[in-house]
């Protein structure tokens, strides 16, 4: 790849130049000069070898050690010479672009590397060897016995160290009992303390202030000695309930400090007297310690300059090594370098390229014509494939574009199950991110339509439908799947091709038609024979009223019974024809906040018992409406509210009713703290002849829904939120378009009605 991008950069009117370069460095390299450098680099490591170990009458005193280190630096500097030289034409060759450049280098490496180890290995092992016969004869019984005797010594005043301070600890906690006594009589304390000092065997104690000065002081009978004062980063370190440690101060002399906790601002400063024998033998052991210290750095130098001469010795057979390298490699790389030079050019698209196979080449030569054999059936593949890709790119590039062009969802399946392929619309409509649909299994990304692919597998058809209904976006959705199976040449290789279709307005299309013709033909049936029934009720109570005497009561019962059944029957059919033939809105410009108060107080005054909250925002709510028809749209759905509550029976209901402008849109909530909505098919609570009450026609939201989308919105179902009035209710939102002026058209108009959205929760 180096080379490749070397080769490419190469200005073409260097061209002379690199060749005169590769002439000049395809020669030998000059092998006397070299030879003669490596012959005595390694005469001279011989003699320097066999010198130090006493081979030779000669002694390795300190000037022979000099001597042979200068005689084998000077070999090292003629070798390192020479080898800087073909590093340098090596680093050249690279930097023009040469091939096989760090091939070059690679070989060189491989041969100094080979050297190098056992070199190093051996100077290692007789630096280690060399240390550790001087370490057997002179040092370790030495050594041991001087550090075990420097550790008896540390290790006595140590623990002499540890006691004083388990004492200073006792006598800080007594001292500090003994509070009272300091405040009222000091000579109590002073006393206490001459108490403490002699059965705790202490030289003498102390009590000190903050900045160091002796407040008072308890000294053994037989003290005499003045007591040294602490040093006064001890006293700031002193801390409650922990002592510090004073190193000796003097000759045989340890101390203690720590902060009195119920004496403010005092120390306990304690001393007691070492042995003075045991701090002699330890400074003799010690100084005896920095003597042998100072005999063992003289004999690191010598050990140093053996060292010296053993690195020496390395580096000469490692740089004879790599000089070696550099020339076996120089002659081994050419026919190499040939053959990735042509190899450059096939890769940059030259497929006329060759190599020129040479006798001498040996085994590098069948390699050569192997290569310009190989080059040919390249140049003759590659036209094929180049055809074959042109082919295959138009009929992809076809693909894409009838797949980007279609509404339905189109997702390609392997025979796993793993989705391959998913285009744009099916993205949208199944609110998929590409980023996590392409490579997972289809029953994971969605179940639905992968129950609809293993149905399709296990019955084995060509083509396979099935309508499935989902949530997807928080809506639930009614969606149309097939599933076409693909043979692939292989044997129960089979790939999938998905479609999918979102008919939910079809489906409620369809049902909305349907029922608003059933409402039509219901309408018509039972209309007609109302009004003679209804006749024929009041005829029979006004002629026969006053004949009957008997079960005179039971006659008015069953005639008001009728009068009165075939009155719910009419407004009945009324909201059966009312649904069937919605009228258009005619369309005003008005404040929407004044339908929302009347529809809200209507209720209101009916409904007493239930509290109602209104926000209507400061801005006024203008747009292009029917006052008479929203007002009858909003009132259905406050009329419901109450209904939910009493459903629920509560007592403390409440509804709430808030509308607000976002931008071009008007959105008006409508909440109550009733018994809520159903999870399941809620969406079908929007369509004619559902409901969930008893008495229910199933016809007020499926009104309300075709009023607002004739007015260009859109109804949304949704739970109250979960802090509302302590209640698990409903929200019903009302989205309408908003306009400031009467030439404004509103974004969504009667011609183009939004679909319901239904939603599990805010």
């Amino acid at each position: 790849m180096i080379c490749n991008h070397m080769t490419a950069q190469a200005p073409a009117a260097s061209g002379p130049l690199l060749r005169q370069t590769y002439t000049s460095e395809s020669r030998r390299v000059s092998l006397l000069p070299g030879v003669i450098a490596v012959v005595c680099a390694l005469v001279i490591g011989g003699i320097s070898f066999t010198i130090l170990m006493g081979l030779t009458p000669i002694e390795p005193n300190e000037e022979a050690v000099l001597a042979l280190i200068g005689a084998n630096a000077l070999s090292v500097l003629v070798l390192f010479g020479l080898i800087s030289r073909e590093i340098y034409r090596i680093y050249r060759a690279r930097r023009a672009g040469r091939a096989a450049s760090r091939l070059h280098v690679r070989i060189v490496a491989m041969f100094a590397l080979v050297a190098a180890i056992p070199a190093i290995l051996v100077a290692v092992v007789a630096s280690i060897s060399l240390d550790v016969g001087l370490d057997r004869w002179f040092e370790i019984r030495t050594k041991t016995i001087i550090n075990t005797s420097l550790s008896i010594a540390e290790a006595y005043v140590q623990e002499n160290a540890r006691n004083l301070q388990g004492t200073t600890l006792s006598m800080a906690h007594d001292l500090d009992q003994s509070r009272s006594v300091y405040n009222l009589d000091r000579t109590g304390f002073r006393d206490l303390m001459q108490r403490h000092v002699m059965g705790r065997a202490l030289a003498g104690a102390v009590l000190i202030r903050g900045d160091g000065s002796f407040e008072m002081s308890a000294d053994a009978p037989n003290n005499n000695f003045e007591i040294p004062p602490p040093p006064i980063e001890a006293v700031q370190t002193a801390v409650d309930g922990k002592p510090v440690l004073i190193p000796p101060l003097r000759q045989n002399i340890v101390g203690a400090i720590i902060r009195l906790k119920e004496l403010p601002d005092l120390y306990l400063y304690t001393i007691r007297l070492v042995d003075p024998e045991v701090i002699r033998a330890r400074q003799i052991v010690r100084a005896n310690a920095d003597a042998y210290r100072d005999l063992g750095n003289n004999r690191r130098t010598t050990q140093i300059a053996f060292a010296l001469i053993y690195i020496g010795l390395t580096l000469i057979i490692v740089l004879s090594a790599i000089w070696t390298g550099i020339a076996v490699a120089d002659r081994l790389v050419r026919p190499i370098r040939q053959l990735i030079g042509a190899a450059d050019k096939v890769a940059s698209g030259n497929m006329d390229a060759a190599v020129q196979v040479r006798a001498t080449d040996g085994d590098v030569a069948s390699l050569g014509d192997t290569f310009n054999k190989m080059v040919q059936q390249l140049k003759s593949q590659r036209n094929e494939i180049l055809s074959a890709r042109d082919d295959a790119e138009d009929r992809r590039r076809f693909s894409e574009a009838v797949l980007s062009g279609v509404t339905a969802g189109v997702i390609g399946v392997d025979p796993q199950g793993e989705i391959q392929v998913v285009n744009r619309s099916a993205l949208t409509m199944l609110a998929l991110p590409v980023a996590t649909a392409i490579g997972r299994n289809l029953s994971e990304v969605l179940p639905h339509v992968g129950g609809v692919l293993n149905t399709a597998r296990d019955l084995g058809r060509a083509v396979y439908r099935e309508q499935v209904t989902f949530f997807r976006a928080g809506a639930e959705r009614t969606f149309n799947v097939q599933v076409t199976i693909e043979e692939s040449g292989e044997e129960n290789e089979r790939s999938y091709v998905v479609t999918v279709d979102d008919i939910t307005d079809l489906v409620q299309a369809q049902r909305s038609s349907a029922w608003a013709d059933v409402a039509r033909r219901i309408a018509h049936e039972i209309k007609n024979p109302l009004t003679p029934i209804q006749l024929s009720a009041e005829r029979i109570r006004r002629r026969y009223g006053k004949v009957i005497t008997e079960d005179r009561e039971v006659f008015d019962q069953c005639t008001d019974t009728i009068i009165r059944q075939v009155g719910d029957i009419g407004r009945m059919v009324d909201e059966f024809s009312a649904f069937a033939r919605m009228p258009k809105p005619e369309l005003k410009l008005i404040d929407l906040r004044e339908a929302l108060h009347e529809a809200s107080f209507l209720v209101e005054v009916s409904r007493s018992e239930i509290s109602f909250e209104r926000d209507f925002g400061p801005l006024p709510l203008k747009g292009q409406f029917d006052s008479r028809l929203l007002s009858q749209a909003f009132g259905n759905i406050i009329k419901n509210a109450a209904e939910a509550i009493d459903g629920a029976e509560r007592t403390d209901g409440v509804i709430r009713v808030a509308a607000r402008r976002e931008g071009a849109i008007i959105q008006v909530d409508v909440m109550d703290n009733g018994k809520g909505l159903p999870r399941e098919n809620r969406q079908r609570l929007l369509e004619p002849y559902m409901t969930t009450r008893e008495k229910g026609t199933g016809l007020g939201l499926a009104i309300v829904k075709k009023i607002v989308e004739d007015h260009g919105g859109h109804l949304e179902l949704h739970d109250a939120p979960k802090d509302f009035h302590e209640g698990r209710g409903a929200l019903i939102r009302i989205v309408l378009p908003a306009v400031d002026q009467v030439d404004q058209v509103p974004a969504g108009t009667a011609t183009q009605p939004v679909s319901e959205k239904v939603i599990d929760g805010l």
